[in-house]
């Protein structure tokens, strides 16, 4: 059994899919790893630390040959991957709402395409996880990100020359990189508030130490799906959050929103209008910019300024923290794979509940139902 790891090329991608200490315990498995040179480079992994784990280096076209598995971060070109044989498992991020074509190349090269961001969110699966490991950082990393573009300082200050007013932070969206921004905004020592669709959030909130802003008595709601995902609201809890929202933010230094829902564009939360109530320096930071954003007037990739607010719209946030995030995305894949791991067979054997559920290609074909429905 031959694992290959890839040295990420999409623009901006600092992370790696292994780590020293994840190619050691595949080793123990059983494992043959192959890790192309220069893979963990942006990481702060250098290719002697994976040689000192028990892997191998070589070029892509080396360590793609005869590979039975081959881990990524991101979706790679189909077009790098000349000699990967038939059959072979291909594990990453795929996004493959978004990168439909992608996928069907995977396909025609007749490889088994496994989405790691389909894994069902059931407890046993809490481990492979990698929406939740790498949106726990992202939520960190924005708070830092707000901080360093706003102004003032984020904790009250009682000093000789007078008293420093706390910072106010309105996180929208309490997934997990919105609980993360609550708890990180409150250690910095702002004043925090929240709000998300799910009703299930409120007490999250509170026992974070924030102040949860919800809409009550509104029919009609519909804010949670499976698995614990954010879904469409209903028109009416749509204009009562508006209107519940546009006079809480302008009171705001600071918002984070965080809000996606899968295989649609990220929700409007905040509008032009909202942006221009609230008071010079203020910061926003649109974590879902990548999906369309929640923002009016968010863009990707950048940090501009609208009515003399900061809106900051940095692209792939959890790769600005390549190591821990590459640390956490490894162990996610190292859990999911050994969770799996047949002795007796000497590779992993997927069952039916996980299997069907992050599996997009098989056999030539495009078989996920979430991409054929």
């Amino acid at each position: 059994m031959k694992i290959a790891v890839l040295k990420e090329t999409a623009a901006g991608e600092r992370r790696v899919s292994a780590t020293p200490e994840t190619v050691k315990k595949f080793v123990s498995l059983g494992a043959a790893v192959a890790v192309e040179r220069g893979a963990g480079d942006t990481g702060f992994l250098s290719d002697t630390s994976f040689e000192s784990a028990g892997a191998t280096l070589g070029s892509r076209t080396e360590v793609l040959a005869d590979a039975d598995i081959v881990l990524g971060v991101q979706g790679p070109d189909p077009a790098t991957l000349t000699g990967i044989k038939p059959g072979a498992w291909l594990a990453a991020g795929l996004n493959p709402f978004g990168e439909r074509a992608r996928v069907d190349a995977y396909a025609a090269l007749g490889i088994e395409a496994l989405a790691m961001e389909f894994m069902p969110r059931i407890t046993r699966a809490q481990s492979m996880d990698i929406l939740s490991s790498q949106s726990n950082l992202a939520g960190y990393k924005a708070v830092l990100d707000a901080a360093s573009e706003y102004g003032r300082v984020f904790p009250m200050m009682m000093t000789a020359a007078g008293t420093v007013s706390a910072a106010k932070v309105f996180v929208m969206g309490v997934g997990v990189a919105g609980l993360q921004a609550i708890a990180t905004a409150r250690r910095l020592g702002a004043q925090v508030s929240a709000t998300d669709v799910r009703s299930a959030t409120k007490e999250q909130i509170q026992s974070l130490g924030a102040k949860p802003i919800f809409v009550e008595n509104v029919a009609g709601i519909e804010g949670e799906g499976s698995g614990g995902y954010a879904t469409e609201m209903s028109d009416e809890y749509k204009a009562a959050q508006a209107e519940l929202v546009s006079s809480h933010i302008a009171k705001q230094d600071i918002v984070i929103t965080t809000a996606l829902i899968p295989g649609r564009p990220a929700p409007r939360l905040i509008s032009d209008a909202q942006i221009a109530s609230m008071r010079p320096g203020s910061v926003i930071v649109d974590l879902a910019v990548e999906a369309g954003g929640n923002v009016e007037g968010a863009v990707a990739g950048e940090v501009v300024e609208k009515h003399g607010v900061k809106i900051v719209g940095h692209r792939n946030v959890s790769s600005r923290l390549a190591s821990d995030a590459s640390a956490l995305f490894a162990r996610n894949l190292y859990n999911f794979l050994s969770a799996f791991w047949d002795k007796e067979a000497g590779k992993p054997v997927l069952d039916e509940e996980i299997g069907d559920a992050i599996r997009l290609t098989q056999g030539g074909k495009v078989v996920n139902a979430r991409l054929l429905s």
